[in-house]
């Protein structure tokens, strides 16, 4: 099981720093990290750094032993999927990606097998052109998770999903982690989302790190009230898990509460 720890991490574009300070304690596999902050904060910047793809100073830390050049895959919000491919094509190249191009029966089968999971089998035949945004977004995840990488980095991987469709991926990516032990580093935007399905998270705002921790301890009402300049209580909810409140316009029944993934 392949932990991550970043030590001083930061990014430059040429000569212009656009992030700095990120200092984490090891990130485990099993369980998965939320990155939050304002739009703009620098969480895409800080998902390249840690891929390779965008350079800077301090260390990514990668502990234990480590498969291969896989270890670490990155999702960013566009991916520029070819739209001349159908689903299936799409999921087959990317899990050739640095291998040989001999397709085995097993490989087929482990595609078929995210396909379902993810419920978009019934897909897996027709061209991306002719998808929704929500449905490429879902092709993007079973593109990454075919890899298998034990370092999984989502940016905003449900952004383009509705509500029934974010609960049953961020609970299926969770049950996933804690199988496989990987470790899922995931940006969203939902506040509760990564109370519910994140035991830490990282704050990044203004392009430098302001907190990072066990997300009960990170998202706090001053934290609300600092980087995203609202004012919001944080309760528990009945299911054991704390919850953002904004205002009292907000629904707050236990049926909305106890709501379950039906994947997990």
């Amino acid at each position: 099981m392949v932990g991550l720890a970043l030590k001083g991490v930061g990014a430059k574009y040429g000569k212009h720093t656009v992030l700095s300070g990120v200092d984490t304690d090891i990130l485990r596999g099993g369980v998965m990290t939320a990155v939050i902050g304002p739009n703009a904060a620098g969480k895409s910047t800080l998902f390249k750094r840690i891929a390779g793809l965008a350079s800077g100073p301090g260390t990514v830390v990668l502990s234990d032993t480590l498969r291969g050049p896989e270890t670490i895959c990155y999702m960013p919000q566009d991916t520029g999927a070819n739209a001349v491919l159908t689903v299936y094509e799409s999921v087959l190249l990317a899990s050739k990606q640095g291998s040989s191009w001999k397709v085995r029966d097993s490989e087929l089968q482990e595609i078929d097998r995210i396909l379902q999971a993810l419920r978009i089998d019934d897909l897996a035949f027709r061209g991306l052109g002719e998808l929704s945004g929500g449905q490429r977004q879902l092709v993007s995840i079973a593109q990454a998770l075919v890899r298998k990488p034990e370092i999984l980095l989502m940016d905003e991987p449900t952004s383009a999903l509705d509500l029934f469709r974010q609960i049953e991926v961020l609970g299926f990516m969770q049950a996933l982690a804690a199988k496989s032990g990987m470790s899922v580093l995931i940006a969203l935007h939902d506040l509760n989302h990564a109370l519910r399905y994140c035991d830490n998270t990282i704050v990044i705002a203004k392009g430098a790190m302001v907190a990072s921790g066990p997300t009960g301890d990170v998202i706090t009402e001053a934290m609300l009230r600092d980087i995203y300049r609202v004012e919001a209580r944080v309760e528990m909810c009945s299911h054991g898990k704390p919850v953002v409140i904004v205002d009292h316009s907000i629904i707050r029944s236990s049926d909305n509460c106890q709501s379950e993934n039906p994947m997990v």
